[in-house]
Order: structure tokens, then sequence, then C-alpha cells
């Protein structure tokens, strides 16, 4: 089986999010770092090229078994993706009526702007997730 591209990668995150090169996405990266930072008492690391992720734990798919963030985000040009956070009690989570904004794929929540969404709600839903999986 081919390792996988998402992992572990020791890059440096705030070099990382200093190149997002739209202004406003690269605010809000350093938003979101901060606000993960909080959430989970944690630092960020960078998860392949572009993901910042917080905590590991196993991920299983039909392919296997490999590491994953716990929760992580990363700041796209079409949409900030947010990954784990909307996952805590499983599908739907109640926080999300009260957040703003967002649309969901299949792992991830997607946040056009930021600033329209509940930044209180949106650390809510990331504390919680983190906690829900105590085994990180």
């Amino acid at each position: 089986m081919a390792e996988p591209k998402t992992r572990p990668t020791g890059a440096s995150v705030t070099a990382f999010l200093d190149a997002v090169e739209d202004p406003r996405r690269r605010a809000e990266g350093f938003e979101l770092l901060e606000l993960f930072t909080r959430a989970t008492g944690t630092p960020g690391q960078m998860w392949g090229p572009s993901i910042v992720g917080f905590g590991s734990m196993v991920y299983r798919n039909t392919k296997g078994e490999s590491a994953w963030p716990v929760v992580g985000f990363s700041p796209r040009k079409a949409a900030l993706s947010l990954y784990g956070v909307h996952e805590a009690y499983g599908p739907p989570e109640p926080l999300l009526a009260e957040l703003g904004p967002y649309t969901l794929g299949k792992g991830c929540l997607y946040l056009k702007r930021l600033a329209r969404v509940d930044a209180d709600v949106l650390e809510r839903l990331v504390a919680d997730a983190w906690a829900a999986r105590a085994d990180h």
C-alpha cells in the first residue's frame, strides 16, 4: 500500500500561513491557528503540504488505517476547510445551527468567510471535537 500523502511533515505552520497568497485567507489562517490552539491546548503542525493539524488519531477507511489529525484546517482559495470539527456527536452537530453560514463535505466543514460565523461557537465545535476523541 502506498504511503499516505497527508502525514506530519515538520514544516513550519507560520511559514505556510505566511505564504498564503490571498491576504484575507492568510489573516483567517492565523485567526484559525489561534482559535484551534486555544481550543485544543496544543500547537498545530503541518500535515502534508496544506493542512494545519492538531493531535493525531487512527483513521480507518476501506484502504486500511493511517494517521490523521484529530482536528485541523486549511485556508484554501475557495473556502476555509475545517477537518473533524462537526463530528463530535455524529451528524448533525447541534451547534452548527448557531454557527452561521457553512457547507458540509464528506469530512469537512467549509466556511467562505470567517467573519461571518460566530467565533465562540466555532471554538466550542473545535473543543468538543477535540474532547470527543480523548485518545489523541
